[in-house]
């Protein structure tokens, strides 16, 4: 027998709905089941994101800084920022550098005694608000876009998971999570419905399971390498 030729296979948020009903015990009937069924769906990605990290959600940006301008806007949709350089002479083959900038908190940040002044930014502080997350940078930028070399802000961010949608869109998650999109749909529906409430611990036990297999492969492959920083005690030469 010849196989497909194809590996493809993907489901619209309808068919996620109609598959997390029958498995919850019920077929889905009406517009109201896919209704709930649509804000369950929202609900259970954002628990993702309070999970840990979505490996498909990694998106590179980047922020041209500003002579004295220190606070920049990040994307709206930004959960945090994983890693970040300052980028000198951005497009120069000789020139071009990427220079670590540390990560502060909000106290260190109010600790330093002159936020004013100017040089390459060597900290930076990332404010996680509701609306607009935003960075602050500092030394203040002592150059911008008029001048040569000026800094570049790079990060790699976490965005958020899309939206359901209306219902006829694929859900934002590479395929690896389908199984686990349908088994945390199904248990989410149980839990909101009293005839249902028999399969709940069931579902549960299911949703977990497929979790853990999901973000069990959803990681970083790369081999980290950790090094033991030496301390030395005394005075001696």
């Amino acid at each position: 027998m010849t196989t497909s030729g194809t590996s493809s296979f993907n489901m619209n948020f309808t068919e996620i709905a109609e598959e997390a009903w029958e498995r919850a015990g019920r077929e889905m009937r009406s517009g109201y089941d896919l209704k709930t069924a649509r804000r369950s769906m929202n609900l259970m990605t954002i628990e993702w994101q309070n999970r840990g990290i979505n490996m498909w959600t990694i998106e590179e940006g980047y922020i041209n800084m500003v002579q004295g301008t220190s606070t920049y806007d990040l994307p709206a949709d930004t959960i945090d920022i994983m890693e970040h350089v300052i980028r000198t002479g951005q497009g120069n083959v000789s020139t071009q550098a990427d220079l670590s900038i540390t990560r502060i908190s909000v106290s260190t940040y109010a600790t330093i005694p002159n936020k004013l002044q100017q040089a390459r930014p060597i900290q930076v502080w990332v404010q996680r608000l509701r609306d607009a997350p935003k960075i602050t940078v500092w030394p203040v930028p002592d150059q911008g876009p008029a001048g040569s070399p000026y800094y570049v802000f790079r990060y790699w961010r976490l965005r958020r998971v899309q939206d359901a949608g209306a219902g006829v869109e694929t859900p934002d998650v590479v395929f690896r999570f389908l199984p686990c999109v349908v088994a945390g749909l199904a248990y989410h529906i149980a839990m909101k419905n009293p005839d249902l409430m028999s399969r709940v611990e069931m579902l549960k036990r299911a949703y977990d399971e497929q979790f853990d297999l999901a973000a069990g492969e959803d990681r970083e492959k790369a081999a980290i390498r950790f090094v033991p920083r030496q301390m030395f005690i005394g005075g001696g030469t």
